[in-house]
């Protein structure tokens, strides 16, 4: 056993340091039972915060959370060390992500071939929102609007690549965006 293995049960969870992870993600490619469970504690918050903003159902969410490390550990031989690993680990999470929801929404199958592009103002009400707050009235909104928002907004994908992810085309992305967005803004002008 390493002096790293010995370690892992007896210090408390969290992001391992710039230096403990490259070996932290050794161990766990030797299959090492407690550099998983480390590996696991560390960033099932960062992995569930993720989950959270698609899904409201905890059942369906940590579902999703046991696939996306079981995922993470099967695929962990992939990652090459180059970016970060929280990034390597949202693309897997958004991966399982939207083909859960590509399964289990269901699309209106209007096309929405024009688009408008508008901004919509929210007044300084909204930084008086908690993060809860906000993600309570992210997730009232319809589930495709929904996905696109946080796809569009947190992930910072491309009207394209939403598309993608969802089966939708790049036009229904923006209506869909901008839909959320009015939404959001009733709701949290409602709310004030």
């Amino acid at each position: 056993m390493t002096d790293r293995q010995q370690t892992y049960g007896q210090r408390n969870p969290g992001i391992p340091g710039r230096d403990e992870l490259p070996g932290l993600i050794q161990d766990c490619l030797a299959g090492t039972r407690s550099a998983q469970k480390t590996l696991y504690e560390a960033y099932a918050p960062f992995v569930l915060g993720i989950i959270k903003r698609y899904l409201y159902n905890q059942a369906g969410a940590d579902e999703i959370l046991n696939d996306a490390f079981f995922r993470i550990f099967t695929r962990i031989d992939q990652y090459a060390f180059k970016g970060s690993f929280e990034g390597w680990m949202r693309k897997i999470v958004i991966n399982l992500v939207t083909d859960h929801l590509r399964q289990n929404i269901k699309h209106e199958r209007i096309i929405h071939d024009k688009v408008e592009e508008y901004n919509v103002y929210v007044d300084d009400s909204v930084s008086k929102l908690s993060y809860k707050e906000l993600l309570a009235l992210i997730h009232q909104l319809p589930d495709t609007q929904k996905a696109v928002f946080n796809l569009y907004v947190f992930e910072d994908c491309s009207h394209k690549e939403i598309g993608e992810y969802l089966s939708i085309t790049e036009n229904n992305s923006r209506w869909y965006l901008n839909d959320a967005r009015k939404r959001l803004k009733e709701k949290i002008t409602n709310n004030m």
